[in-house]
């Protein structure tokens, strides 16, 4: 009984001695320390005790081409545990030279781990016989497939282009003004060719187009085909496109930075397909489009510029109604074209009803089409007097791009009856002949019956209400002085204060400019813009630098303003900053202009 204690007692202190004197163990190691340019290299990084938050080195020289690839390995030998973990990394080198892999880094149970530096050399490209076997481990990473094996060793392709193509495809090249087309942006690329990454260095340019560019959500790769062989693509980019001008018009192009590897045509010792790493610029090339111009024949005196397919309505409502109550008749237009580039027509209503500025509202959708749905305005009418009123029909024309021809869709007259009131005058004439009639008792009024009559004899100068007026007025003015400086000074000191008035001078002096420069799109949105900062910097008491939209709401939220007010304003910032990368109408700058005096009244009243 006391040996099978003592044997147990040996045993747990070899376990506490065993768990004082283990080590961790973190080490890495290559392949090879030597090897040629065309060769790869695999480098483990080892460790015997589980971890978290593994960094491996930047693996400076070399080009990572697969990896990490984790293995985890447990083992139970005569009842004792063994683990291994490692992260292998496959490398191909850039370029000849002495290389230093540097250290990686891990965390085994709080505290940090680091593996050993490990130095490669980079030699020349050594010779390696040609297999049997045409298989290719090198994955694609532009797509699931595999590069395709020349039957024969071929010269390493110059990678200038061969292989990879990226092709603007412009749905229609000679539109009429306002008609729309789509630039699709697709990235072809050979079976023998993959791509790792690609980077947009130039943007294309839309000048004299309005513009919608459609969300690519996923690259999804397809198979197609480019100048009749096999290829897979990736769409990049949807843009639907409204010409402003006639004549030609260029687009610039879309210029993409490529990572790619190819086939040099060589094999290593193990029978793989060499590949050589490369970057290249592609470029979609500018596009001219030739846009015709609107045919004047025919042509409606209404004409907006309207051009698609539409349909158009103009509802009340209701036509029966008292005095003092309020109608709305929503002038609407649906359909597809270019909803957003023309003006809706405007009742034009007897002087007994009042109307005021419309609401209005937009409802449309960009697919690859063009743009569709519904626009309108809606105007409140509130009569004055009771009678029959009659709003005159509207009419909405514009170009068919089906027929080919100009079609004007009438409206249908709107009565409007107002059941009780006061009655009308005859008529403004009416009205001023009556303020302008007099009455018999009247005819003599001119004719004063008191007289003010003055001596001829004045008195002298001393003693008199003007002598005693010059000698007392220093008197009276000092302390209107006085209290003039303590205000001027006080305003001085007041430098929170100033701020706001100098602000709300130039709101005011910018959206005066603003007015000014309708038509001018530039100098117009840069005025209005100014116009708004200033009135945020007044009422807000907030610098240029805290001018972020968020921070703009919250603010105004917190001013207790309204809701659809505050909607209202930062539409019309969002407008001053779109305007400066597509073009604006006239009316769209008339409609921003009278928006932006309604809402800043608004938010004067609301704040």
């Amino acid at each position: 009984m006391m040996k099978a204690r003592i044997k147990n007692y040996i045993f747990l202190l070899l376990l506490t001695v065993q768990g004082v004197f283990a080590q961790v163990e973190f080490k890495a190691t290559v392949s090879k320390n030597t090897i040629g340019i065309n060769e790869r290299l695999r480098v483990d990084f080892t460790m015997n005790d589980d971890g978290d938050n593994f960094e491996a080195p930047s693996f400076e020289g070399f080009k990572v081409f697969g990896g990490p690839n984790q293995s985890v390995n447990y083992s139970w030998v005569n009842g004792r545990k063994s683990f291994s973990k490692s992260y292998s990394f496959f490398l191909a080198p850039t370029k000849k030279g002495t290389f230093v892999i540097k250290p990686a880094s891990i965390e085994i149970g709080g505290k940090v781990y680091k593996t050993n530096p490990v130095k490669v050399t980079v030699g020349n490209a050594v010779a390696q016989p040609e297999p049997e076997e045409e298989e290719d481990p090198f994955a694609i990473i532009f797509g699931n497939g595999r590069p395709r094996q020349p039957q024969q060793p071929q010269a390493p392709p110059q990678l200038k282009g061969d292989g990879v193509h990226l092709v603007a495809e412009i749905s229609n090249p000679n539109p009429y003004l306002n008609e729309p087309i789509t630039a699709v942006y697709k990235l072809y690329v050979s079976p023998y060719v993959s791509v790792s990454d690609f980077r947009e260095t130039a943007s294309p340019k839309y000048n004299n187009f309005w513009s919608q560019s459609i969300d690519v959500k996923n690259l999804s790769v397809q198979q197609g085909k480019y100048n009749g062989e096999d290829y897979r693509y990736v769409v990049l980019r949807k843009t639907v496109l409204y010409p402003q001008e006639s004549g030609k018009l260029k687009i610039e192009p879309l210029t993409l930075d490529i990572t790619m590897q190819a086939p040099t045509g060589r094999r290593d010792v193990f029978g793989r397909m060499e590949i050589t790493n490369g970057t290249k610029r592609v470029s979609a090339g500018a596009q001219t489009i030739t846009v015709k111009a609107l045919p004047e024949t025919g042509k409606p005196e209404d004409f907006t510029g309207a051009v698609g397919h539409f349909d158009f309505k103009v509802k009340p409502s209701k036509t029966t109604l008292k005095s003092g109550e309020s109608l709305q008749v929503e002038v609407s237009v649906a359909g597809k074209g270019n909803m957003k580039l023309f003006t809706l027509p405007k009742p034009v209503v007897p002087s007994a009803l009042e109307m005021y500025d419309p609401e209005h509202k937009e409802n449309v959708t960009t697919p690859l089409t063009g743009t569709q749905g519904t626009i309108s305005d809606t105007y409140t009418i509130v009569p004055q007097y009771k009678g029959t009123y009659t709003i005159k029909p509207l009419s909405f024309s514009y170009f068919d791009l089906n027929s080919k021809t100009y079609k004007t869709i009438t409206s249908e007259e709107i009565r409007i009856n107002v059941l009780d009131g006061p009655m009308p005058t005859s008529g403004d004439d009416t009205a001023s002949a009556e303020k302008q009639t007099v009455t018999k008792s009247d005819q003599f009024a001119f004719i004063k019956s008191k007289t003010e009559l003055s001596p001829i004899a004045t008195d002298d100068f001393l003693g008199s209400t003007l002598f005693y007026s010059l000698l007392f007025a220093p008197f009276l003015i000092l302390p209107i002085i006085v209290l003039a400086k303590k205000k001027k000074e006080a305003m001085d000191s007041d430098v929170a204060g100033n701020k706001i008035r100098q602000s709300n001078k130039l709101a005011k002096k910018f959206l005066s400019e603003a007015s000014k420069q309708l038509g001018n799109k530039e100098l117009f949105y840069d005025a209005m813009e100014r116009a708004l900062h200033n009135f945020l910097k007044a009422k807000l008491h907030i610098e240029t630098s805290e001018m972020t939209k968020e921070n703009i709401q919250e603010l105004l939220v917190s001013k207790k303003a309204q809701t659809e007010t505050i909607g209202d304003f930062m539409k019309l910032m969002d407008n001053c900053e779109f305007a400066r990368y597509a073009p604006s109408t006239g009316v769209a700058m008339q409609q921003d202009y009278d928006k932006a005096v309604t809402v800043i009244s608004d938010l004067s009243k609301q704040i």
